[in-house]
């Protein structure tokens, strides 16, 4: 007895003086990071997340043969923390029994399920390794470039520690000291093969298995403390701290751009690994290395170099490198060193996101990988005026014109020429009597493939007797592709003037047909001052339908497959709306795409990407358009302008445009009312 309490302790001791070094160390570095105060705000949604994506394996569940597994792994632990305390207790008294659950055969049955549900859910985990296994240059594993060795190690480890409770446990049941019932039935099977080897032996297999057990249970801790898994403490705690209820829509800060409060020291974005907060250092740490991120992000699938699950992990290995410099108490050993980009961080790597938050809608344990490359893009725009040249004249042309084109304000009520009713533009105030302020967006005032989708969508309001008025030459770029691009700047000095301008046209409720406009002004124009009720046009045309107030009628006959734009969809989770308009055509029938709803592929053009040359790998949106050709749909139906232009483009080089419409939903819901509409519309054949 005084042995195994000797041995149990002592491994006790010492694997928690090593991981509590560790983990001390790693908090720290942690804690180094910049302070983020509203982490630690709003603590019954916190509570309620914890008990969601944690408790409820919500995201891995997603996955579902890797989820289950995962989810009875992790029920399985959490379970399984009455068989630790149940070993320690054996360590002093073989009949030790939990106080309170005792001799309850529902805890043994309990025990006894899970340690078989781990042990099958381990061969799951074995099998999807192997036949996802990252040869060296294979780049569609959603495992290429994590370290796989270690999890190989994890699960050895915790096949081991099942291995040895369940041996011990088998033990005890042919030494009379076992506290449960045949409800544990795993047990008391494996205890029936040990049964002929005899008391005496079985009295020594408990001893020594229940001391490996310890022993292995301490020194899992150990390892998990020095790999990727500590996670497995990190996660919890991560999710905790996330963003509620997700981190999309609004990018999570907003700088003081003021310059009378900018000094020499002040820094904008994240050029060195101290400029990001505590929580972004946390993400660091939590992230396992599971590629789910990996295996949805567009650029990483269709080659170019961005992989979200690398950019994190060379993120933690940089903030791991400079932990002596981080944690130096004598500030001139703690000296800046090479910066994030281009020395941990490829500016292809950089620039080639954009910005869809298909990562962040995968991680199941909630890291916001696009606010941290936003940083970084923030301080090489703004410390260090480096960014794509081709970037530079659309930056100047917001900054000159007011929009992205350079094409000038006064172009702005060209759109309205083709329609055959008037439309009210705000002078000073808007009048009482219009419901709507319409803001129209760059690329709906500007572009010609986007003002056909805004005429058909002022079409249909005017239709179903909505008043509304537009801006018309006041209206200016809201400052998503500057933002987006870093450039904090630009972006707030635009979003300041239009805050102005709506403010003082008296603007109450304000729809948008542009998704990014749409996010920008609900989502982020609050934090500046600019508190506006705002409703895109497809929630505007579902509530329109769903009263009555517009009919679609039977003008179009015909297959439909609907394209979620991200920042409508991902990021503001408008993803019923369109679909239940298309469903009131009577003769459309909708074919979903393979990605679509919470996991749409991209089209390309976020992120400002839309501006830059694409000259890596294939075209985002040949990709996303081969995806909906497939579909052999008549028509691929959005509800963005820079969808709808990004997908045409697509559909004409692959010489597809006599077969194949890339129309807005505005634009198919008029097209089902007449003939005649359609052909005002712009909604037949190129």
């Amino acid at each position: 007895m005084v042995v195994r309490i000797v041995i149990g302790l002592s491994a006790t001791a010492l694997a928690f003086a090593v991981a509590g070094r560790r983990l001390w160390r790693i908090s720290k570095l942690v804690r180094s990071g910049a302070p983020a105060p509203d982490r630690v705000q709003d603590l019954a949604s916190r509570a309620e997340a914890e008990l969601v994506e944690v408790g409820g394996q919500r995201k891995l569940l997603r996955w579902t043969v890797p989820g289950v597994a995962h989810a009875f792994t992790f029920w399985g632990f959490t379970v399984l923390l009455f068989t630790i305390i149940e070993a320690y207790g054996d360590l002093f008294s073989k009949t030790f029994a939990i106080w309170g659950f005792g001799h309850n055969p529902v805890l043994g049955f309990l025990e006894d399920f899970f340690i078989c549900a781990v042990l099958v859910a381990l061969c799951v985990f074995s099998v999807i390794r192997i036949r996802n296994a990252p040869k060296r240059l294979d780049r569609r594993s959603r495992f290429y470039g994590s370290h796989t060795d270690a999890a190989w190690v994890t699960l050895l480890l915790i096949a081991m520690v099942m291995v040895t409770l369940l041996i011990y446990r088998a033990a005890q049941t042919n030494t009379g000291d076992f506290p449960y019932t045949w409800w544990a039935f795993a047990s008391h099977l494996v205890g029936k093969a040990l049964h002929p080897l005899g008391s005496g032996v079985n009295s020594v297999l408990e001893t020594v298995f229940v001391i490996l057990n310890v022993c292995v249970i301490v020194g899992f801790l150990v390892f998990v403390s020095y790999s990727k898994h500590l996670h497995i403490f990190a996660a919890p705690l991560n999710v905790a701290m996330s963003r509620r209820p997700r981190a999309l829509g609004a990018l999570d800060k907003t700088p003081d751009m003021d310059m009378e409060n900018v000094t020499e020291d002040t820094v904008f974005g994240a050029g060195l690994i101290e400029h990001f907060t505590w929580k972004q250092m946390l993400d660091f740490v939590t992230c396992t290395e599971c590629g789910r991120c990996q295996a949805v992000c567009p650029a990483w699938n269709t080659g170019k170099p961005l992989s979200p699950k690398l950019v994190i992990m060379g993120l933690r290995d940089n903030m791991f490198s400079q932990a002596s410099r981080l944690l130096a108490r004598d500030p001139e050993k703690a000296e800046p060193t090479e910066t994030l980009v281009p020395n941990t961080i490829e500016p292809d790597v950089l620039w080639s996101c954009v910005t869809c938050g298909a990562c962040v809608e995968e991680c199941p344990v909630d890291i916001e990988h696009v606010d941290a490359i936003v940083d970084m893009r923030r301080y090489e725009v703004l410390m260090e005026s480096r960014f794509p040249s081709e970037a530079g004249l659309m930056l100047r042309n917001i900054e000159n014109q007011g929009d992205p084109w350079g094409l000038g304000q006064a172009k702005r009520t060209d759109w309205i020429a083709a329609l055959d009713f008037e439309v009210p533009v705000v002078q000073d105030t808007i009048p009482d009597d219009v419901e709507y302020l319409y803001w129209v967006g760059c690329a709906g005032a500007l572009d010609e493939r986007a003002r056909k989708a805004v005429q058909a969508t002022a079409r249909m309001l005017h239709r179903a007797g909505v008043t509304f008025a537009i801006l018309g030459q006041r209206e200016s770029c809201t400052g998503d592709p500057a933002r987006r691009l870093g450039n904090e700047y630009l972006y707030q000095e635009q979003a300041k003037l239009n805050v102005e301008t709506l403010k003082s046209a008296g603007a109450r409720k304000i729809v948008a047909t542009c998704p990014h406009c749409f996010n920008r002004i609900k989502n982020e124009y609050p934090r500046l001052g600019g508190d506006f009720e705002v409703i895109h046009h497809a929630q505007l045309l579902e509530h329109l339908v769903s009263t009555g107030r517009l009919s679609p009628g039977d003008g179009y006959e015909g297959t439909v497959t609907y394209h979620d734009p991200c920042y409508l969809g991902r990021h503001n989770r408008v993803f019923d709306q369109p679909r239940s308009v298309l469903d009131a055509i009577p003769g459309a029938r909708q074919i979903e795409m393979r990605r679509c709803r919470e996991r749409s592929f991209c089209c390309g053009a976020g992120g400002a990407r839309m501006w830059m040359e694409e000259t890596i790998g294939k075209r985002i949106n040949m990709e996303r358009t081969d995806e909906a050709l497939s579909t052999g749909a008549d028509v691929v139906s959005t509800a963005c302008p820079y969808c709808m232009i990004m997908l045409d483009d697509a559909v004409r080089a692959n010489s597809k445009e006599d077969e194949v419409r890339v129309l807005d939903l505005s634009q198919l819901v008029e097209e089902s009312l007449s003939p005649a509409a359609a052909e005002r519309s712009g909604s037949q054949p190129a």
